[in-house]
């Protein structure tokens, strides 16, 4: 868990605040609460009762038990300045703080509340917002791609962002998953925020997978080569998926049943090629109802690292998936907003007590 995880803001910036609160700070903060979590091999940590309701319930717990008085629903419309702090203000009517924490979110899964008025609101009060677009969401390609035929099929594979001359980018290995739609998978939700930025500069840019990363190109060649009367089907089934090693042998125009052995060397370089750098030809994401973060907002060089207190309005302090930072899936994201929520907690707390 470190700055090198995240997108968006400066490393710098993003470093000294995951310092504040980290790691075994949070699993303290849980267990605290009566939430024991389990590591899983991949290293990933989640509760023993394996429910997502248990963080909640104990969050809204801890809340109550230190007298927060919850209001729900309470949409706030909007948030202006006053002699006496900051006015929120909705149908449901208004209040006036000295302290306010715009932990909004951003765009994505908007039926959760997170709709993007958290950017307008920090807007009405001078902030600026960069461009905001979804992250960690599946890819999609054109409608008949035979990968689009391949659903749930899953692999771990290589993806390869690059330029249209083969410049190499990016590269992120992890597991990819075939969708009625396209593409899913860690790997891809991990690559499409890149990809998504790199587009955006440069329209020619690709992305590519490489089935067999564990073989590369060589090891790939040696496969075909090795003595027998398997065909090319059989030999890659020795490490894909059969539906997945069919359709890429029609892809590379190969009779996948026939000896690899009678291949002539131009099919074999074509099937070692469809195999290891095969294009994607991504068509764009599935959106904000899918996305599981979103990329962009209030940059982080209009807020006060140590407190996340805003540096354009007093008592306003933003934290959480409104900044401009974007983490990889597995966590990161909900590292962000425990560590900022602390940050700007522990300095309201402070502030208020004298």
């Amino acid at each position: 868990m470190d700055e090198r995880a995240f997108a968006g803001g400066s490393p710098n910036a993003i470093r000294k605040v995951l310092r504040r609160f980290d790691v075994p700070e949070t699993v303290a903060f849980f267990a605290e609460l009566g939430v024991a979590l389990v590591r899983e091999e991949t290293g990933k940590l989640f509760p023993t009762t394996d429910r997502a309701r248990s963080v909640l319930d104990a969050l809204v717990g801890a809340a109550r038990t230190a007298g927060v008085e919850l209001r729900h629903p309470w949409r706030v419309e909007t948030i202006a300045p006053s002699a006496d702090g900051l006015v929120v203000a909705g149908p449901a009517g208004a209040l006036v703080a000295p302290h306010v924490v715009l932990a909004s979110g951003g765009r994505s899964v908007p039926k959760t509340g997170s709709d993007g008025h958290g950017y307008a609101l920090a807007r009405a009060l001078g902030h600026t917002v960069t461009h905001t677009f979804p992250a960690l969401v599946p890819l999609t390609l054109p409608e008949g791609h035979a990968l689009r035929a391949l659903r749930g099929v899953a692999v771990d594979v290589t993806l390869v962002l690059r330029t249209a001359t083969g410049k190499r980018l990016l590269g992120l290995g992890g597991s990819l998953l075939c969708t009625h739609t396209g593409l899913s998978g860690p790997v891809v939700l991990d690559m499409s925020r890149h990809w998504r930025a790199a587009v955006a500069d440069d329209p020619s840019v690709e992305l590519a997978v490489d089935w067999v990363p564990a073989l590369g190109r060589d090891g790939l060649d040696a496969l075909l080569l090795a003595p027998g009367s398997a065909g090319a089907v059989r030999r890659l089934h020795a490490h894909l998926p059969e539906r997945l090693a069919r359709a890429l042998c029609e892809q590379a125009g190969v009779d996948g049943s026939a000896p690899a052995l009678a291949l002539t060397r131009a099919a074999r370089r074509t099937l070692v090629e469809t195999v290891t750098a095969f294009v994607l030809p991504v068509t764009g994401d599935r959106g904000f109802d899918h996305a599981e973060v979103t990329a962009g907002g209030v940059p982080l060089t209009e807020i006060r690292l140590e407190t996340m207190a805003s540096r354009v309005q007093p008592g306003l302090h933003l934290v959480g998936e409104i900044c401009d930072v974007d983490g990889r899936i597995g966590g990161y994201n909900f590292q962000w907003a425990w560590a900022t929520g602390y940050v700007a907690g522990n300095a309201i707390g402070t502030t208020l007590a004298g």
